[in-house]
Protein backbone atom coordinates (compact mmCIF):
# COMPACT_ATOMS: atom_id res chain seq x y z
CA UNK A 1 0.00 0.00 0.00
CA UNK A 2 1.08 3.09 -0.54
CA UNK A 3 1.75 6.48 1.54
CA UNK A 4 -1.38 8.45 -0.06
CA UNK A 5 -3.67 5.23 0.02
CA UNK A 6 -2.54 4.66 3.69
CA UNK A 7 -2.94 7.93 4.84
CA UNK A 8 -6.34 8.04 3.29
CA UNK A 9 -7.67 5.28 5.18
CA UNK A 10 -6.01 6.52 8.21
CA UNK A 11 -8.61 9.77 7.45
CA UNK A 12 -11.02 7.87 6.57
CA UNK A 13 -11.42 5.92 9.52
CA UNK A 14 -10.00 8.05 12.29
CA UNK A 15 -12.09 10.99 10.95
CA UNK A 16 -14.83 8.98 10.62
CA UNK A 17 -15.18 6.42 13.51
CA UNK A 18 -13.13 8.14 16.01
CA UNK A 19 -13.62 12.18 15.37
CA UNK A 20 -17.22 12.16 13.80
CA UNK A 21 -18.63 13.48 17.45
CA UNK A 22 -16.69 16.96 16.54
CA UNK A 23 -17.99 18.06 13.53
CA UNK A 24 -21.53 18.37 15.69
CA UNK A 25 -19.77 20.00 18.27
CA UNK A 26 -18.14 22.61 16.26
CA UNK A 27 -21.41 23.68 14.67
CA UNK A 28 -23.15 23.94 17.98
CA UNK A 29 -20.29 25.70 19.83
CA UNK A 30 -20.00 28.18 16.79
CA UNK A 31 -23.98 28.75 16.22
CA UNK A 32 -23.79 29.61 20.40
CA UNK A 33 -21.13 32.00 19.71
CA UNK A 34 -22.79 33.53 17.02
CA UNK A 35 -26.06 34.19 19.47
CA UNK A 36 -24.06 36.14 22.17
CA UNK A 37 -23.78 32.82 23.70
CA UNK A 38 -20.76 31.13 25.41
CA UNK A 39 -22.27 27.45 24.52
CA UNK A 40 -20.92 23.93 24.88
CA UNK A 41 -17.40 22.99 24.45
CA UNK A 42 -17.19 21.40 20.92
CA UNK A 43 -15.99 18.25 22.82
CA UNK A 44 -19.73 17.63 24.69
CA UNK A 45 -20.63 15.41 22.08
CA UNK A 46 -17.73 13.13 23.36
CA UNK A 47 -18.51 13.83 27.22
CA UNK A 48 -22.12 12.88 26.20
CA UNK A 49 -21.24 9.29 24.80
CA UNK A 50 -18.79 8.43 27.68
CA UNK A 51 -21.88 9.37 29.96
CA UNK A 52 -23.97 7.40 28.07
CA UNK A 53 -21.76 4.18 27.69
CA UNK A 54 -21.73 3.91 31.58
CA UNK A 55 -25.28 3.17 31.51
CA UNK A 56 -27.14 0.14 30.94
CA UNK A 57 -30.24 -0.08 28.48
CA UNK A 58 -33.28 -0.06 29.25
CA UNK A 59 -36.04 -1.96 26.74
CA UNK A 60 -39.65 -0.56 27.39
CA UNK A 61 -42.45 -3.40 28.37
CA UNK A 62 -43.60 -4.75 24.82
CA UNK A 63 -40.43 -4.33 22.88
CA UNK A 64 -39.69 -7.08 20.94
CA UNK A 65 -36.44 -7.71 18.44
CA UNK A 66 -37.32 -5.02 15.92
CA UNK A 67 -36.45 -2.22 18.85
CA UNK A 68 -33.45 -3.89 20.50
CA UNK A 69 -31.67 -4.55 17.29
CA UNK A 70 -32.01 -0.93 15.86
CA UNK A 71 -28.99 0.34 17.51
CA UNK A 72 -26.79 -2.13 15.95
CA UNK A 73 -28.24 -1.83 12.71
CA UNK A 74 -27.75 1.62 12.84
CA UNK A 75 -24.00 2.38 13.96
CA UNK A 76 -23.28 -0.58 11.68
CA UNK A 77 -24.64 0.55 8.64
CA UNK A 78 -23.55 3.89 9.26
CA UNK A 79 -19.95 2.28 9.84
CA UNK A 80 -20.00 0.50 6.55
CA UNK A 81 -20.71 4.06 5.15
CA UNK A 82 -17.51 5.60 6.67
CA UNK A 83 -15.88 2.23 4.55
CA UNK A 84 -17.45 3.31 1.50
CA UNK A 85 -17.11 7.22 1.41
CA UNK A 86 -13.51 7.85 0.89
CA UNK A 87 -11.65 11.06 1.74
CA UNK A 88 -9.72 11.12 -2.06
CA UNK A 89 -8.96 9.67 -5.08
CA UNK A 90 -6.31 7.59 -4.45
CA UNK A 91 -8.43 5.76 -1.25
CA UNK A 92 -8.60 1.80 -1.52
CA UNK A 93 -11.56 0.30 -1.52
CA UNK A 94 -12.17 -1.41 2.37
CA UNK A 95 -14.11 -4.24 1.54
CA UNK A 96 -17.67 -2.49 0.57
CA UNK A 97 -16.84 -0.81 -2.73
CA UNK A 98 -17.28 2.88 -3.35
CA UNK A 99 -20.75 2.93 -5.07
CA UNK A 100 -22.60 5.74 -4.88
CA UNK A 101 -26.09 3.79 -4.60
CA UNK A 102 -24.66 1.39 -1.31
CA UNK A 103 -24.30 4.34 0.42
CA UNK A 104 -27.78 5.49 -0.64
CA UNK A 105 -29.03 2.04 0.18
CA UNK A 106 -26.81 1.95 3.79
CA UNK A 107 -28.51 6.10 5.12
CA UNK A 108 -32.21 4.14 4.25
CA UNK A 109 -31.35 1.06 6.00
CA UNK A 110 -30.35 2.97 9.05
CA UNK A 111 -33.55 5.42 8.72
CA UNK A 112 -35.93 2.41 8.43
CA UNK A 113 -34.16 0.81 11.25
CA UNK A 114 -35.42 3.76 13.95
CA UNK A 115 -38.62 4.00 12.13
CA UNK A 116 -39.44 0.51 12.92
CA UNK A 117 -38.13 0.71 16.12
CA UNK A 118 -40.32 3.67 16.89
CA UNK A 119 -43.73 1.66 15.35
CA UNK A 120 -42.35 -1.31 17.71
CA UNK A 121 -42.87 0.37 20.66
CA UNK A 122 -45.90 2.10 19.54
CA UNK A 123 -44.79 5.64 21.86
CA UNK A 124 -46.84 8.20 20.10
CA UNK A 125 -44.50 10.80 19.79
CA UNK A 126 -41.81 8.28 18.53
CA UNK A 127 -44.27 7.58 15.95
CA UNK A 128 -44.63 11.49 15.07
CA UNK A 129 -40.74 12.04 14.62
CA UNK A 130 -40.68 8.87 12.94
CA UNK A 131 -43.11 9.33 10.45
CA UNK A 132 -42.13 13.40 9.76
CA UNK A 133 -38.78 12.06 9.25
CA UNK A 134 -40.04 9.51 6.80
CA UNK A 135 -41.95 11.95 4.80
CA UNK A 136 -38.81 14.17 4.85
CA UNK A 137 -36.63 11.28 3.79
CA UNK A 138 -38.22 10.84 0.49
CA UNK A 139 -37.22 13.91 -0.88
CA UNK A 140 -33.81 13.84 0.78
CA UNK A 141 -32.80 10.66 -0.36
CA UNK A 142 -34.39 11.51 -4.05
CA UNK A 143 -32.64 14.65 -4.11
CA UNK A 144 -29.19 13.13 -2.71
CA UNK A 145 -29.19 10.34 -5.92
CA UNK A 146 -30.04 12.97 -8.01
CA UNK A 147 -26.79 15.49 -7.26
CA UNK A 148 -24.90 12.37 -6.90
CA UNK A 149 -25.75 11.28 -10.57
CA UNK A 150 -24.25 14.94 -11.78
CA UNK A 151 -20.98 13.78 -10.20
CA UNK A 152 -21.44 10.70 -11.81
CA UNK A 153 -22.25 12.09 -15.30
CA UNK A 154 -19.38 14.46 -14.93
CA UNK A 155 -17.06 11.29 -13.54
CA UNK A 156 -18.05 8.70 -15.74
CA UNK A 157 -18.59 6.62 -12.83
CA UNK A 158 -20.72 5.41 -9.79
CA UNK A 159 -17.71 5.04 -7.91
CA UNK A 160 -17.06 7.31 -5.80
CA UNK A 161 -13.47 7.69 -5.50
CA UNK A 162 -13.56 7.92 -9.46
CA UNK A 163 -16.29 10.70 -9.09
CA UNK A 164 -13.55 12.22 -6.63
CA UNK A 165 -10.93 12.07 -9.24
CA UNK A 166 -13.29 13.12 -12.31
CA UNK A 167 -14.63 16.68 -10.83
CA UNK A 168 -11.33 17.70 -9.65
CA UNK A 169 -9.76 20.84 -10.91
CA UNK A 170 -10.91 23.66 -12.68
CA UNK A 171 -11.76 22.51 -16.42
CA UNK A 172 -15.33 20.75 -15.11
CA UNK A 173 -16.04 23.67 -13.10
CA UNK A 174 -16.48 25.76 -16.57
CA UNK A 175 -19.81 23.76 -17.02
CA UNK A 176 -22.80 25.06 -14.72
CA UNK A 177 -23.71 21.04 -14.00
CA UNK A 178 -21.51 20.67 -11.20
CA UNK A 179 -22.93 24.05 -9.48
CA UNK A 180 -26.57 23.33 -9.56
CA UNK A 181 -25.56 19.80 -7.86
CA UNK A 182 -23.64 21.87 -5.22
CA UNK A 183 -27.04 23.56 -4.34
CA UNK A 184 -28.77 20.32 -4.43
CA UNK A 185 -26.29 18.87 -2.05
CA UNK A 186 -26.52 21.39 -0.12
CA UNK A 187 -30.16 20.80 1.02
CA UNK A 188 -29.29 17.35 1.63
CA UNK A 189 -26.68 18.53 4.17
CA UNK A 190 -28.87 20.19 5.77
CA UNK A 191 -31.69 17.57 6.06
CA UNK A 192 -28.86 14.85 6.55
CA UNK A 193 -27.41 16.68 9.31
CA UNK A 194 -30.84 17.47 11.20
CA UNK A 195 -30.09 21.05 11.06
CA UNK A 196 -32.49 24.42 10.56
CA UNK A 197 -34.35 24.66 8.57
CA UNK A 198 -35.46 21.44 8.24
CA UNK A 199 -35.32 20.69 12.11
CA UNK A 200 -33.79 22.27 15.03
CA UNK A 201 -31.30 20.02 16.51
CA UNK A 202 -31.71 22.53 20.19
CA UNK A 203 -35.72 21.63 20.36
CA UNK A 204 -36.67 19.26 23.24
CA UNK A 205 -40.22 19.65 22.80
CA UNK A 206 -41.73 16.43 21.71
CA UNK A 207 -44.43 17.72 19.28
CA UNK A 208 -41.81 19.73 16.82
CA UNK A 209 -39.15 16.88 17.09
CA UNK A 210 -38.42 15.08 14.02
CA UNK A 211 -34.79 13.34 14.48
CA UNK A 212 -34.54 12.90 17.60
CA UNK A 213 -38.59 12.03 18.21
CA UNK A 214 -37.70 8.46 17.45
CA UNK A 215 -34.92 8.26 20.24
CA UNK A 216 -37.26 8.99 22.59
CA UNK A 217 -37.31 5.50 24.29
CA UNK A 218 -34.09 4.92 24.12
CA UNK A 219 -31.20 5.30 26.63
CA UNK A 220 -27.51 3.71 27.63
CA UNK A 221 -25.44 2.74 25.73
CA UNK A 222 -27.90 1.98 22.72
CA UNK A 223 -29.29 5.95 22.68
CA UNK A 224 -24.45 6.44 22.56
CA UNK A 225 -24.85 4.26 19.74
CA UNK A 226 -27.50 6.42 18.05
CA UNK A 227 -26.08 9.73 18.56
CA UNK A 228 -22.72 8.48 17.68
CA UNK A 229 -24.28 7.18 14.17
CA UNK A 230 -26.11 10.84 13.82
CA UNK A 231 -22.66 12.17 14.44
CA UNK A 232 -21.17 9.90 11.38
CA UNK A 233 -23.86 11.14 9.12
CA UNK A 234 -22.12 14.82 9.51
CA UNK A 235 -18.86 13.26 8.32
CA UNK A 236 -20.07 11.30 5.44
CA UNK A 237 -22.38 14.17 4.10
CA UNK A 238 -19.53 16.48 4.80
CA UNK A 239 -16.79 15.01 2.95
CA UNK A 240 -18.89 14.35 0.03
CA UNK A 241 -19.42 18.01 0.01
CA UNK A 242 -16.03 19.10 -0.04
CA UNK A 243 -14.45 16.55 -1.55
CA UNK A 244 -17.06 15.95 -4.76
CA UNK A 245 -19.45 19.45 -4.42
CA UNK A 246 -16.88 21.50 -3.84
CA UNK A 247 -13.99 22.54 -5.74
CA UNK A 248 -10.60 20.18 -5.12
CA UNK A 249 -6.91 19.97 -5.96
CA UNK A 250 -6.11 16.88 -8.06
CA UNK A 251 -3.28 15.64 -5.78
CA UNK A 252 -4.43 13.16 -3.46
CA UNK A 253 -2.05 14.58 -1.18
CA UNK A 254 -3.48 18.34 -1.37
CA UNK A 255 -7.00 16.56 -1.39
CA UNK A 256 -5.99 14.96 2.38
CA UNK A 257 -4.41 18.08 3.34
CA UNK A 258 -7.48 20.55 2.87
CA UNK A 259 -9.91 18.29 4.02
CA UNK A 260 -10.06 19.35 7.49
CA UNK A 261 -9.73 22.47 6.67
CA UNK A 262 -13.15 22.23 4.51
CA UNK A 263 -14.94 20.53 7.07
CA UNK A 264 -14.48 23.34 9.38
CA UNK A 265 -15.52 25.87 7.06
CA UNK A 266 -18.61 24.12 6.23
CA UNK A 267 -19.28 23.65 10.27
CA UNK A 268 -18.82 26.91 10.07
CA UNK A 269 -21.46 27.42 7.35
CA UNK A 270 -24.09 25.11 8.97
CA UNK A 271 -23.62 27.12 12.22
CA UNK A 272 -24.67 30.58 10.26
CA UNK A 273 -27.56 29.36 8.37
CA UNK A 274 -29.17 27.98 11.89
CA UNK A 275 -28.21 31.42 13.11
CA UNK A 276 -29.75 33.16 10.43
CA UNK A 277 -33.08 31.07 9.65
CA UNK A 278 -36.03 29.68 11.69
CA UNK A 279 -37.46 26.46 11.26
CA UNK A 280 -40.14 25.87 8.70
CA UNK A 281 -43.29 23.94 8.84
CA UNK A 282 -42.81 20.39 8.23
CA UNK A 283 -45.48 20.38 5.00
CA UNK A 284 -42.93 22.94 3.18
CA UNK A 285 -40.04 20.35 3.78
CA UNK A 286 -40.70 18.26 1.00
CA UNK A 287 -40.82 21.52 -1.12
CA UNK A 288 -37.68 22.62 -0.87
CA UNK A 289 -35.52 19.76 -1.00
CA UNK A 290 -37.91 19.07 -4.16
CA UNK A 291 -36.09 22.90 -5.23
CA UNK A 292 -32.67 20.81 -5.07
CA UNK A 293 -34.15 17.88 -6.87
CA UNK A 294 -35.23 20.10 -9.69
CA UNK A 295 -31.66 22.38 -9.56
CA UNK A 296 -30.22 18.38 -9.99
CA UNK A 297 -32.32 17.79 -12.68
CA UNK A 298 -31.08 21.10 -14.55
CA UNK A 299 -27.56 20.14 -13.46
CA UNK A 300 -28.19 16.99 -15.65
CA UNK A 301 -29.75 18.38 -18.59
CA UNK A 302 -26.64 20.88 -18.62
CA UNK A 303 -24.22 18.73 -19.12
CA UNK A 304 -25.77 16.31 -21.43
CA UNK A 305 -26.46 19.79 -23.35
CA UNK A 306 -22.21 19.97 -23.28
CA UNK A 307 -22.06 16.73 -24.21
CA UNK A 308 -24.14 16.84 -27.49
Amino acid sequence: MSGVSAASVAVELGGGVLLAPLLPGLVQHWKARLQGRRGPSPLQPFRELRRLWGKSAVDPTGSSLVYRSAPTIVASSLTAAVLLVPVSARAPALGVGRDMLVLGGLLALARFAVAAAAWDVANGFSLMGASRDLTIAVSTEATLVLALAVGALVAGTTSLSGMIAGTAGGGVWSNPALGLAAVAFALVLVAETGRQPIDNPDTHLELTMIHEGPLLEYAGRDLAYLQWSAAVRHWLVLVLAAQVFLPHAQSAWEQLGVLPLVLVVLCAGLALTETLTAKMRILLAPRLLALGGIAALLGVASWLVQLT
